[in-house]
Parts: C-alpha cells; structure tokens; sequence
C-alpha cells in the first residue's frame, strides 16, 4: 500500500513537472525590454535620455527628418551629439536642450531635426551613433519609416 503512495506522489510530481517545467528555462517575455513604439528608445547615453527615435524619409531614402523625445532631467542644458551612419560618409548633427525640459522634435511646436544625404530607403534601419555629457557614445539601430501612416506623412521632408 505505501509503495502505491510513493509511485502515486512520484507520478503527480512528475506530471506537474512536466506541465509546468518549461516556465523554469524559458525566458518571460514581460522581462524583455523593448520600444512598444515606432521608433526606439537610446540607452543611456549621459546625462539625457533618448525616447521613440526614428528618421521619416520620402520614398526615395536620400533626406529624413529625425524625430524623438529628448529628456533632460539635470538642472543643466545639455547638448545631444549625433551621428548618422558610419564612416567617411557619416553625418553629425547636435541639439541642445535646455535644463528640466523635454524635447519633442518632430511637433507643432518643435520642429524635426532635417538629415540631408542619409541614403537609406524607408524600412531599413540606419546607424546612429548618441552622446550626451561624459556619458558613453552609444550605436543604435534607428529605422527609417516613410509618411504612409497619416500621423508621419507632415514629417517626410
């Protein structure tokens, strides 16, 4: 009789780990951090923080607006270096943005941030490279959408 309590406490364990044991070694995907926006959100970079990060381009890829929200939490303005694509043919860009302000390129009362020569076609990503402060510089791959979607299509330069 005890050995048919064993074998049945045994058989449950087992069925419960075998019901439940792929929870154990399989990553939650509510712990994956991720942009649940169009754009992408920047590591931190110094001092401020990038938020939902794109380029809009027409179809043809050559110029495109960068659009984001910039933070800058400090009781300092802050100058945010940017770098558009990689090697000889990169392109730098700056914005500097005032002390406990935030930054919004890309709307009616700031407007995006014109990148002309970016040579990337809507639906690609391209390199861009932030820094802010003494903080890291930091690569991202941003994407490049184009104004099908009614919200971008004043944003395609």
């Amino acid at each position: 009789m005890k050995s048919r309590l064993v074998a049945s406490i045994a058989l449950g364990a087992l069925v419960l780990l075998g019901a439940t044991g792929c929870s154990m070694i399989s990553p939650q995907a509510t712990t994956i951090p991720y942009s649940p926006a169009d754009g992408v959100n920047i590591p931190d970079s110094g001092p401020l923080q990038v938020r939902n990060a794109m380029l809009v381009a027409d179809e043809s890829g050559a110029d495109g607006n960068f659009v984001a929200a910039i933070i800058n939490s400090t009781s300092e303005s802050h100058t945010l270096s940017l770098e558009f694509g990689e090697g000889d043919g990169a392109i730098a860009k700056t914005v500097r943005v005032p002390a406990n302000t935030v930054l919004s390129l890309g709307t009616e009362d700031t407007d995006p941030l014109l990148v002309e020569g970016i040579d990337t076609m809507p639906g690609a990503d391209i390199p861009v490279f932030f820094q802010s402060g003494d903080g890291e510089t930091v690569r991202a791959a941003v994407p490049v959408l184009d104004g099908t979607l009614p919200y971008l299509a004043p944003l395609v330069p």
